[in-house]
């Protein structure tokens, strides 16, 4: 029996929720693909707080599959901290990810890990023939995977494929919180990494329903803008904040020196600014605390530490 230390060459780490009709189907699939590898692996299920019998599934499975681990949230804590579970406990030289639903299909992880020899550190799938509805996942995805490249400046055709292929060298030094899985490459970039892309296979759901709705865009939008402030300002968040406070500073000292001009050189009431003078106070008290915010920032960065996004047992 192996040491739960021990090094493996590939870890597969899958989020699950309410995939009860799917979970047995995947596990087999995912073992028929790796099988003709002769390589070392683990498979790693992550049941996200599942309300149909997604984990009592996943127990019988386990019984009889060593090279299983299975991890139970107490709460749905969403995709990225079930993501987050199964990169941290994951031992693999090499972590692929992929969705639970079956659309994405384990007879291309060869391929995958094929194109990740060839000397890149991240290869991600590209959906080409997606099986999906139009106007609520293709077009919103088109749309957000638009603004994803354009803002990361990480060029792929689709950044939403949950099939990915990562050396864990890499993913272990990454924090997700939020819709932050989706920008997985972005972040893994950020560390140096050689990324490709490669054409995969995408089925059509058979059984369950789909977890995607429109609210999940907004979300997908939110975390987006937050990683373009994180990307840019990661090292040095003083440098956004400090500009901030330059400028609340800059327009509290010109709005002052506007006042004081129109009371001794021209005369005016000096009653008639008060309420002006309250605001310049204002956007200079606020200028100094954006200061004190990125000074703060800058201590987080250094010394922060991540804090755990989800409590589950194993098994």
């Amino acid at each position: 029996m192996k040491n739960k230390s021990e090094k493996l060459r590939l870890s597969i780490v899958v989020p699950l929720y309410n995939e009860e009709e799917n979970v047995a189907r995947l596990h087999e699939k995912i073992h028929a693909s790796l099988a003709p590898l002769a390589m070392s692996y683990e498979i790693i299920l992550v049941d996200d707080g599942s309300s149909d019998r997604t984990f009592e599934i996943l127990e019988g499975i386990k019984k009889n599959d060593p090279l299983l681990r299975v991890i139970k949230f107490r709460g749905n804590f969403g995709q990225s901290a079930a993501t987050a579970a199964g990169f941290d406990l994951a031992r693999g030289e090499v972590i692929i990810t992929m969705d639970g639903d079956l659309q994405n299909d384990p007879a291309d992880i060869p391929r995958i890990l094929q194109k990740l020899d060839e000397g890149y550190d991240v290869v991600s799938g590209w959906r080409k023939s997606r099986k999906d509805k139009l106007l609520l996942r293709k077009v919103p995805s088109t749309i957000a995977n638009r603004l994803i490249c354009k803002i990361t400046d990480v060029q792929l055709h689709d950044t939403g494929c949950a099939l990915k292929a990562y050396r864990s060298e890499i993913v272990k030094r990454l924090n997700l919180y939020g819709e932050l899985h989706r920008f997985l490459p972005a972040l893994a970039r950020i560390e140096g990494a050689r990324i490709a892309e490669l054409e995969v296979n995408h089925h059509p759901r058979l059984y369950g329903k789909s977890k995607y709705n429109l609210t999940r865009t907004y979300k997908v939008i939110m975390d987006l803008m937050s990683l373009h402030l994180f990307i840019r300002y990661l090292r040095y968040p003083l440098h956004f904040f400090g500009a901030l406070g330059a400028a609340l500073i800059f327009l509290a000292m010109a709005l002052t020196g506007w006042m004081f001009y129109e009371v001794l050189m021209s005369g005016a009431p000096q009653e008639e600014f008060n309420n002006l003078l309250t605001i310049a106070f204002l956007f200079f008290a606020a200028g100094f605390q954006m200061f004190f915010v990125g000074l703060l920032a800058e201590l987080i960065v250094k010394t922060g530490q991540r804090r755990s996004l989800y409590v589950h047992d194993s098994l």
